[in-house]
């Protein structure tokens, strides 16, 4: 008989790191913001925000209901929007260019199918760290 070992923990065993700068999802996505906080104070890039939602798909709905008294109700809820939320999005104030920029240590499926709706959607090329 097989034993099924089960590991307690994040699935990919990254730990969430809680600072004064917020929660990360990883230490390597924590040192990549301190890097890019030393690049605003070196005044190389500006505008420097963390986790932007994208949307890649909206949610997809049965038709609206209109009730008797002439109210609208929306329609349940048949598939879930794709959204891929960036880790840091900033202006290079070298290029004038603006950088979505993702700290990766595991590329997912999920990960590589959502970068290529960025590019495809938004014709935005991920950065990856």
């Amino acid at each position: 008989m097989r034993r099924r070992l089960y590991f307690k923990g994040r699935k990919y065993r990254n730990n969430k790191i809680s600072t004064e700068g917020g929660v990360f999802d990883s230490m390597k996505e924590y040192r990549r913001y301190l890097e890019l906080l030393g690049m605003v104070k070196n005044c190389e890039i500006a505008d420097l925000r963390r986790q932007v939602k994208y949307l890649l798909l909206p949610a997809q709905r049965e038709p609206d209901i209109k009730g008797p008294r002439g109210g609208v109700k929306k329609g349940k809820v048949i598939e879930h929007e794709v959204a891929y939320y960036a880790d840091f999005v900033y202006k290079d104030l070298a290029t004038g260019e603006t950088v979505v920029e993702d700290t990766k240590g595991l590329k997912t499926h999920d990960y590589i199918i959502k970068r290529k709706m960025m590019l495809y959607f938004h014709g935005i090329r991920i950065r990856e760290v």
